[in-house]
């Protein structure tokens, strides 16, 4: 990946002559089946873009209450674009109730803002959502007349654990945006992609928020070097996870609650700052979940428990050496 970005040829994206940048657009817009990508600097600057495409002042977005547009992004789409966040509760498979969604669309009336669109996420939580109950949402929006963005940040993960392609998997989405920083190994960026009018609309928006780049061909080499070699790869990061729970489900102090493709949630009895240490004096450097400001495990903790992520610098050998670590640092094994 990195002689790749050293050998890349580069123009300027901002004048769209950037051939990289210009071929990884082609080269997700053909793998999702969509008529035009746009090239991003993060995840949340492409979900904002999104959201900044889809809707006007005043209109409004549903979302689940635990969902990265939503709880997640700052605020982006309220702050930058007056677009109201209506949350609806996310159900344990990570999506929302069809039903709530249903419930939460406003009626054609000036008390109310305008909704305009629904957001899913997949993976949510490293949780793979299923087609069929995407499918059940989708079709609530569309009853509704409202349009449909995926945050697909790690949509490739489920694309691998449901053994389907990204254009299978967004096919019902009128945006998507995946991220090529997260599993794929990439050092930055995101595309959103869809209709080739809303995607120019996003451009638009992605030059107000700063998004605009210039020689920016050196990351887009990256992403294609990603998409290219780091996507069925993915399975060995899903194993990996699945090895590493095996291992700490038999440590004292460590409870396993979920290992959800690539990630792992446990809850430790002793999760403050001593625990850093002694993991670090072992070699494993580690974050307890805590806020800046916020005293006490942080909100993303108390939902979900510490959470663990494989990924492609992550070889069996670290595994091994992880769950060491664990079983030294926090007791025997049973």
């Amino acid at each position: 990946m990195r002689q790749a970005m050293a050998e890349a040829e580069v123009g300027d994206d901002v004048f769209g002559d950037d051939p990289n940048v210009n071929r990884l657009e082609a080269m997700v817009a053909e793998r999702l089946n969509k008529e035009a990508s746009l090239f991003v600097t993060s995840g949340t600057q492409s979900n904002l873009c999104a959201l900044l495409a889809h809707c006007g002042r005043g209109d409004e977005y549903i979302a689940g209450d635990t969902s990265h547009t939503f709880r997640l992004e700052a605020g982006g789409g309220a702050v930058l674009g007056g677009i109201a966040p209506q949350p609806v509760a996310t159900e344990t498979d990570g999506l929302p109730n069809p039903e709530a969604v249903a419930a939460a669309v406003k009626p054609d009336d000036a008390h109310f803002a305008r909704t305009r669109l629904l957001c899913l996420e997949n993976t949510k939580n490293g949780m793979v959502q299923s087609p069929e109950r995407m499918d059940e949402a989708i079709k609530v929006a569309r009853d509704a007349s409202l349009s449909v963005h995926l945050d697909g940040a790690r949509m490739w993960n489920a694309c691998v654990e449901l053994g389907v392609s990204g254009a299978e998997l967004t096919a019902g989405f009128d945006t998507v945006s995946m991220c090529l920083s997260k599993g794929l190994g990439a050092p930055a960026g995101s595309v959103l992609s869809g209709p080739r009018e809303l995607i120019d609309e996003a451009r638009k928006w992605r030059k107000m928020l700063g998004g605009g780049m210039r020689q920016a061909g050196v990351l887009a080499a990256a992403g294609i070097y990603a998409l290219e070699h780091h996507v069925e790869r993915l399975a060995d990061d899903h194993a990996r996870a699945a090895s590493l729970a095996a291992a700490l489900a038999d440590t004292d102090g460590i409870k396993v609650n979920a290992i959800n493709t690539n990630m792992m949630f446990i809850s430790i009895d002793d999760a403050g700052s001593e625990l850093q240490q002694r993991l670090a004096d072992r070699g494993v450097l580690c974050d307890v979940l805590r806020t800046r400001g916020h005293k006490g495990p942080s909100p993303y903790a108390q939902l979900v428990g510490t959470r663990l992520v494989t990924h492609l610098d992550i070889n069996d050998d670290d595994i091994s050496a992880a769950a060491a670590a664990f079983a030294a640092a926090l007791g025997p094994v049973r």
